[in-house]
């Protein structure tokens, strides 16, 4: 389709366009150019080294490639297998990437780098960061941010230390299909009336959970090498995110992204948080597979309440997060078929000739109406007297809408673009450490509160760097 210079496509706004016209550029978040070791101006490509090349830091290489000012001078892994396929596909693109082992050597040797983006389990995440930080570099880092909050705080302070970013991999926070949730239908229209509930959820199969191997290629790594960069043996290795040690199970690896969502669209910090959980279905691994965790949100419209939940035993329901108001909910996710706002039932007109009184935010763009399915018959209209009774009981349906803007074209594409903007001293980053530091303290206190099945309370404190 066709978009005009405001970036409407349509009835749907594009992601540049909204891009351009976000509170990301138009607020003043606007950064003076910084200046770059080894650049000689802002303009200058970006030297970057990849540290982890693994499956996650292969998707972020590959976002990352789609932007010709950035170049690839360092890989970093310890497995043969990553060093080999991510350096060949970084090479593909024009990318001839130094590799390494031992990220140490690589921040010894590569003196013309600009920034690095840490890709390595959970437990490493603040090792390498921090070292990267001290060797002058800006840093991508993916969440969680650690598996343990004292890393985690280290993180923060050597960020301010430095002077150099730290941006955390939530990549929802620049997602623009969010922004748009946030800033024009949360912030901008209180279309949801008072929010009382929220509601998240990323189940994943016993298929998809279940312990990982080796590829078809079957490259093992020696016990020397696991050894000698702190695994056990080769199964905590390739499903280090189930162990205490490495990771933070389901509800890191999936539920942070959410549990961030929570706070940034209620625009508060949660008071307490209880959770319950299981270990009992998978027995090769540590960590709960199954968690709920309820969360209790103090706002200055009142209490909030959110529960979430994911599951390592179905896949059902996909994944995405609600929040529900007196007058509408809305359901947003990553996946654009989950995404939806409703209006309560009782805001429609009785009178056909009236107008819904969300029409309104049809009109700016802001939302697009779900098209009706005149073949689908109304299976609750009344049609007996026990159907009247029970109707009494009943809500009126609710409407529902799209949102106003296109699915976005990647889903990390837009958070790394901010990165590296905010580098280049364009932008002011979406997710900085201190923001990642509060969603981790968050995410991480589900597990004493699974330890104490108690609610655990959280304080400013608890907040506090």
């Amino acid at each position: 389709m066709h978009a005009d210079e405001s970036g409407v496509t349509g009835r749907r706004v594009s992601r540049r366009g909204f891009l351009k016209s976000s509170a990301i550029v138009s607020t003043g978040l606007m950064a003076a150019p910084l200046i770059l070791k080894g650049a000689e101006d802002a303009g200058a490509p970006l030297n970057v080294a990849l540290i982890g090349g693994g499956t996650q830091g292969r998707v972020l290489a590959s976002q990352v490639m789609k932007n010709p000012g950035i170049r690839f001078k360092a890989l970093c892994d310890i497995w043969s297998y990553s060093k080999q396929f991510t350096g060949r596909r970084l090479r593909a693109y024009g990318h001839e990437a130094k590799v390494y082992e031992d990220y140490r050597d690589l921040l010894a040797e590569e003196k013309d780098l600009q920034a690095a983006i840490v890709a390595t389990p959970d437990w490493m995440h603040a090792e390498h960061t921090i070292a990267c930080l001290e060797a002058g570099l800006h840093v991508y880092c993916e969440k969680e941010m650690s598996n343990d909050l004292a890393k985690a705080r280290a993180m923060v302070l050597a960020a301010r230390k430095t002077g150099n970013l730290l941006q955390i991999g939530h990549q929802r926070r620049s997602n623009p299909r969010y922004l748009h949730a946030k800033e024009k239908l949360l912030d901008g229209t209180d279309i949801l009336g008072r929010i009382t509930q929220a509601y998240g959820q990323w189940n994943r199969s016993s298929w998809a959970s279940k312990p990982r191997g080796y590829p078809k290629e079957k490259y093992p790594i020696d016990e020397a090498t696991l050894q000698k960069y702190g695994y056990a043996n080769d199964f905590q290795w390739r499903n280090w995110r189930w162990f205490r040690k490495y990771g933070g199970g389901p509800i890191c690896d999936l539920g942070s992204h959410q549990i961030d969502v929570f706070g940034w669209f209620l625009g508060a910090r949660p008071t307490s948080v209880y959770a319950d959980g299981s270990t009992e279905y998978w027995d090769e691994y540590e960590w709960h597979g199954n968690v709920y965790a309820l969360y209790r949100f103090e706002t200055p419209h009142g209490t909030v309440r959110a529960l979430y939940e994911t599951f390592s035993t179905t896949s059902a329901r996909s994944y995405y997060e609600s929040f529900m108001g007196d007058e509408g909910t809305l359901s947003i996710s990553e996946n654009a078929g989950q995404c939806r706002a409703y209006a309560e039932g009782y805001l429609t007109p009785s009178d056909s000739k009236q107008v819904h009184p969300w029409q309104k935010w049809v009109d700016k763009g802001y939302l697009v109406p779900v098209p009706k399915d005149e073949s689908k018959k109304d299976v609750d209209a009344p049609k007996t007297m026990a159907d009247q009774m029970l109707a009494l009981y009943r809500s009126p349906p609710p409407v529902a809408f799209l949102l106003g803007i296109e699915p976005e074209e990647s889903l990390h594409q837009a958070h790394l673009e901010n990165f590296f903007n905010a580098v280049r001293g364009r932008a002011k980053l979406t997710c900085p450490a201190e923001v990642g530091y509060e969603t981790a303290v968050q995410v991480l206190k589900v597990h004493e509160a699974l330890a104490a099945q108690a609610p655990v309370a959280l304080g400013e404190e608890d907040y506090r760097v």
